[in-house]
Order: C-alpha cells, then structure tokens, then sequence
C-alpha cells in the first residue's frame, strides 16, 4: 500500500507518537494524563471540556487497542483517502470520529478513547461508496456490500464485551454514513462526442455538508446540556 503523501499515515503516526508519550508520562508520573485531559468523560465536557469530543480520537488504553486500531486504519484508509482526496478524507475522519464520541455522550456514561469511532466512520464510507457506485462496480458491488456489512456487524457485536464503548461505534458509523451520503463521492457514466463511454465524477459541495454535520452535531451537545 502506498503511502505517500498519506493523510491515513500522519494520523497513525501522531497515534502511535501520542502513545507513547502517554505511557512516557505515566512512568514518570504515576498518571495517564494525556487520558485524564482527553478522554470523553462526560461530567467534564459538561463542565465546558468540548475537546473531549475529537481527543479521544487519538488516545489509546493499550497496545493491543492502539494496534487493532491502527491495523483498521491501515487497511481501510488508504483505499478512501484515494477515492475522497486528502481533504475530504480527513473531513470524513473527524466527523465520524466527533459523532461518535457525541453519541458516546449522549448514551453512555462511562469515560471512552480510542479512533475506532472514526474508524467506523470509515467502514460506514465505504459501505455508501459502494452502493452508491453499484452500477460501476457490476457484479462485484453486491458482494463487497456483504462483506462491508458482515465486518460491521461482527464489531458490534465484539463491541457488546464489557469496557467497549459501542455507543461510540453506532455514532461513528452514523457520522460517515451521512457525510458520505451527501458529500461521498459518486461517479457516472455519459457519452462523449464520439460516441465512446465516458465515466466522470459527480462535484459535491463538501463545505455545506461539513457545515450541515457540525451543526447538527452541536445541536445535539445542546440538547444534552439542556436535559442535564
């Protein structure tokens, strides 16, 4: 897999750099701070620590969670982040990763971290970039859908184990679906001049679509400050 010029290795680098440093400061200290100032514990986002709604993302509790983790991004990320480009992969990254933590939130009330929120964005993407795509793809599209299909419903159910946070998986899953819904991209099939089959991409206006997806994502912190 190539990774050159790769949003997906930046972001695998700066989780396994914050690993580290988390369990660095944790053997000097005693304390895992970098958790204690970034997971998603909700009486402190309710104490206005709206940071803990992207931070967790990059936070890990082991090296088995940082691993699995990464693995996923490994296998995944590189394939979206060429058919989105950089920009809008990172957008679908982030989103995915804050609805997951805002459904975490909203229906759990036990402190999470972790980029499978994000990651569940992804797998969700990919799902919508097939179906939408279908038509392309031909006889391969329907079983791809299964597969994509079958790897999210074997980690929701993995993620029914204790100490899983699959609020935040559901959340994520959500996040990139509709950003790739609206924003994902969706290619056709015309004729040119010369008769021959030409295949473009459809042009979609990621910013109203970011901006959409933010603020429904504050409307929903909002109700929850509400109903506090």
């Amino acid at each position: 897999m190539k990774f050159k010029n790769s949003a997906s290795l930046v972001i695998i680098i700066i989780c396994v750099l914050v690993f580290l440093v988390q369990n660095g400061i944790q053997a000097a200290t005693g304390y895992d701070l970098l958790s204690i100032y970034g997971a998603k514990i909700n009486d402190l986002i309710l104490a206005g620590q709206l940071w803990r709604f992207i931070t967790p993302v990059f936070l890990h509790g082991s090296i088995l969670h940082l691993s699995f983790n990464m693995y996923a991004l490994y296998a995944i990320g590189s394939s979206m982040e060429r058919r989105y480009g950089i920009s809008s992969f990172l957008l679908l990254f982030i989103i995915s990763g804050i609805f997951g933590n805002i459904f975490s939130f909203l229906f759990s009330p036990n402190a999470s971290l972790g980029s499978s929120t994000a990651i569940f964005g992804l797998i969700a993407a990919q799902g919508v970039y097939i179906y939408k795509n279908r038509l392309l793809l031909g006889s391969a599209a329907n079983a791809l859908l299964r597969n994509v299909l079958m790897v999210v419903a074997v980690n929701l159910v993995l993620g029914l184990s204790p100490g899983v946070d699959n609020w935040g998986h559901l959340g994520g899953l959500f996040g990139g679906f509709l950003f790739a819904w609206f924003a994902g991209p969706s290619y056709g099939m015309t004729t040119n001049v010369f008769g021959d089959n030409v295949i473009f991409k459809e042009n979609k206006k990621t910013i109203w679509v970011t901006t959409g997806l933010f603020l429904t994502a504050c409307l929903l912190v909002f109700l929850k400050f509400l109903l506090a």
